[in-house]
């Protein structure tokens, strides 16, 4: 069987509202990441745009997929021959809530397009008020150099049917920009879920967070049995990881968990 090995990098940074320096910021990222053998790069949530507390210059700065941002991002794939994965404040229909999406592209233009489904109305928070929820649609997954790659967002972590529905995709990495709010035990419930959602389904992790004082930082990529194969502590940085697709055949031969399932992924 014949087995692939792709880098893959999580880039931390602190998405602010002016968009010229989160694109700079980007760019500055995914060159280091390129440099040292990348051909992912991963970006937090609302990495074109972010303002807290959320207010209405949140719709005044929402893009269309073939806005300024996107395209900045292809340009910048193209120079570096890489994907670059990261959220983009999408415009929405109705003027006033935007759509939190996450944006794959490569030379080429967009690859995949993943629309947040779990909004983050939970901790004292309410980003409904602000985003509308993504639509239930299959799976958005792209590949690079024989690897199949999967997108969530931040609070999806916290629902296990969304990785699932990855893994029943055949992806062998998921890849889940976020802007995980810190707060009591939150850094914990941060490592811990990434852990099980890479352990349960026998694939690899790739996250990438804002750093303190919003969110928690540890942007990690965690391989299929649990372990941190890299991590940004609490600073804006970068780190790279080399995922080889041998190691999940491995860990999925020895613990077949997904075959002997019972139960099935079914939407609400």
């Amino acid at each position: 069987m014949s087995h692939y090995t792709v880098g893959i990098a999580v880039a931390q940074f602190a998405p602010s509202a002016s968009r010229e320096g989160n694109l700079a910021d980007i760019s500055e990222a995914a060159r280091a990441a390129a440099s040292r053998g990348a051909r992912v790069v991963v970006f937090p949530e609302y990495s074109s745009y972010f303002v807290d507390p959320f207010d209405s210059s949140l719709a005044g700065n929402a893009e269309d997929l073939d806005g300024p941002f996107v395209q900045a991002l292809v340009a910048l794939a193209s120079e570096l021959d890489i994907v670059v994965v990261a959220g983009l404040v999408e415009r929405a229909d109705d003027g006033r809530r935007v759509r939190n999406a996450v944006v794959a592209v490569g030379a080429d233009g967009i690859l995949a397009v993943y629309r947040k489904l779990h909004l983050y109305d939970a901790f004292g928070q309410r980003e409904s008020d602000w985003v509308e929820p993504g639509e239930i649609v299959p799976p958005q997954t792209f590949e690079v150099d024989g690897l199949r790659f999967g997108l969530m967002t931040c609070y999806d972590l916290r629902f296990p049917e969304v990785a699932r529905t990855l893994a029943d995709a055949a992806v062998d990495v998921a890849l889940v920009p976020a802007e995980w709010v810190r707060g009591p035990l939150k850094e914990h419930h941060w490592k811990t879920l990434l852990t099980a959602r890479a352990i349960e389904n026998a694939f690899f992790v790739a996250a990438a967070d804002h750093p303190p004082p919003l969110g928690v930082g540890h942007s990690m990529i965690v391989d299929p049995q649990g372990v941190t194969l890299a991590q940004v502590g609490t600073a804006t940085d970068v780190t790279v990881a080399h995922v080889d697709s041998a190691a999940i055949a491995r860990v999925r031969r020895v613990n077949p968990a997904l075959e002997l399932r019972r139960y099935r992924v079914t939407p609400r």
